[in-house]
């Protein structure tokens, strides 16, 4: 499936529009979403784990690399979704999970986690030493963060069962995972200069680390062409703002650009974007975002039937007992603060969904109402006619279909426009 990313960029260079959605959330509904949107579609599907998320050591999932990739397998299977559909890729692989050690025990960390990634199967590799480690400024420079990508496509070309198979990401121009922290945070996009920069510098890095057919093998760069989300705010890209970036890939037939953070965006804006040789466009918390805007629905639509509490009573309860997941992206007073932990943008809620106790109160809620379906009219009171009605040419349990229905709506602007 390598030459499927290929194939993409190469069509959205030729400027036929052409991009590829990524989905980055190990989230069990939005990956059946996905799958079956992208079957249904007849799209492959890129699924992106990202290094916090799943590594060596478990990350926040609790899964390995080799166990997210069976997962997934497994999952696709399950659906009839056919196997040859799934591209697998690793998202902010560097030491960013380990940033708050010295720089040697976060690359040891990052070397690990690349290894493991590699020999199970990711062949989209996302090479980002672009935040600093304890005792280092926060970003780093181009110099060293390309020689610690460098250092880290070393280890993929070893460990990897087939290294010609892998196709690498770069960039330090990396808009924070998960989105801005702060609603009044300004961006601006990457300047021409700084691209093209960052291209040379990767270039001499790798080079200089023996890994020349690595390079040769570099398919995108991650730049920011003037969007992002935070807490309580989108900010949005402008169409009618010139393309200063796209003259940077004249001279790199096989490069395109990868786009971050382009949750909540008009949907008009992914076709434009694919316009501007952003082949790449990732999108994560707006999926959990949407299934968890569909489950307060349907609690709402339980409450009325069952007299239960709304789920958000539990949310709350685990999400200030555990406050770490959410304290440092919320700010402002507590009434706020309590708002943004179950509406925020950037969804942290969802690091709580694999949360035992929540857990049985999504199970109960689900079979409350598979066991009692409510009236269509009490679900329109609190669903968008559009996931009620793509809800009902699913094959799933009924709640399960509403939920997967209402991410599937928030992932098809991406497919539309950019076929």
């Amino acid at each position: 499936m390598t030459q499927e990313i290929d194939d993409i960029i190469r069509a959205n260079r030729a400027g036929k529009g052409t991009a590829l959605p990524s989905v980055c959330s190990a989230h069990p509904d939005v990956l059946t979403a996905s799958l079956l949107l992208a079957e249904a579609l007849d799209r492959p599907l890129l699924v992106e784990a990202t290094s916090n998320q799943v590594n060596h050591r478990g990350g926040y999932t609790g899964m390995t690399p080799d166990a997210f990739i069976a997962s997934l397998r497994d999952r696709a299977a399950a659906l009839g979704v056919a196997p040859d559909r799934l591209l697998f890729g690793g998202d902010h692989l560097g030491p960013q999970a380990w940033k708050d050690q010295p720089p040697e025990a976060a690359m040891a960390e990052a070397r690990a986690m690349i290894e493991a990634y590699v020999r199970a199967g990711f062949t989209k590799i996302h090479l980002d030493c672009s935040e600093g480690c304890a005792g280092e400024p926060a970003a780093l420079t181009d110099g060293p963060a390309a020689a610690r990508a460098a250092e880290l496509a070393a280890v993929a070309e070893a460990a990897a069962p087939d290294a010609t198979a892998l196709r690498y990401i770069i960039g330090t121009e990396v808009p924070p995972p998960g989105g801005a922290r702060h609603d009044d945070e300004g961006i601006a996009p990457t300047p021409p200069e700084r691209a093209t920069a960052t291209i040379a510098a990767h270039a001499a890095a790798f080079s200089g680390a023996g890994v020349d057919a690595a390079f040769a093998r570099v398919r995108g760069l991650v730049v920011q062409p003037g969007l992002e989300f935070a807490p309580a705010q989108v900010i949005r890209f402008d169409m009618t703002a010139p393309d200063h970036l796209g003259p940077v890939l004249a001279d790199h037939p096989d490069l395109c650009f990868e786009a971050h953070s382009t949750d909540y965006q008009a949907p008009e804006v992914y076709p434009e974007l694919a316009r501007r040789n952003f082949a790449i466009l990732k999108v994560g918390p707006a999926l959990t975002y949407a299934w968890r805007e569909a489950l307060y629905a349907l609690s709402h639509v339980d409450q009325w039937q069952s007299g239960a509490p709304h789920i958000s009573e539990v949310m709350e309860r685990i999400m200030t007992a555990a406050p770490a997941a959410w304290r440092s992206h919320y700010h402002g007073m507590p009434e706020h603060q309590k708002l943004m932990r179950h509406f925020g943008l950037a969804d942290r809620i969802r690091y709580y969904w694999t949360d035992p106790a929540v857990q049985e109160a999504v199970a109960a809620l689900k079979s409350r109402l598979d066991a009692n379906p409510p009236p269509a009219p009490l679900l329109a009171q609190y669903l968008p006619e559009a996931t009620i009605r793509r809800a009902a040419s699913l094959d799933l349990p009924m709640v399960e279909c509403l939920l997967v229905a209402h991410v599937q709506e928030a992932l098809l602007p991406y497919y539309e426009g950019t076929a």
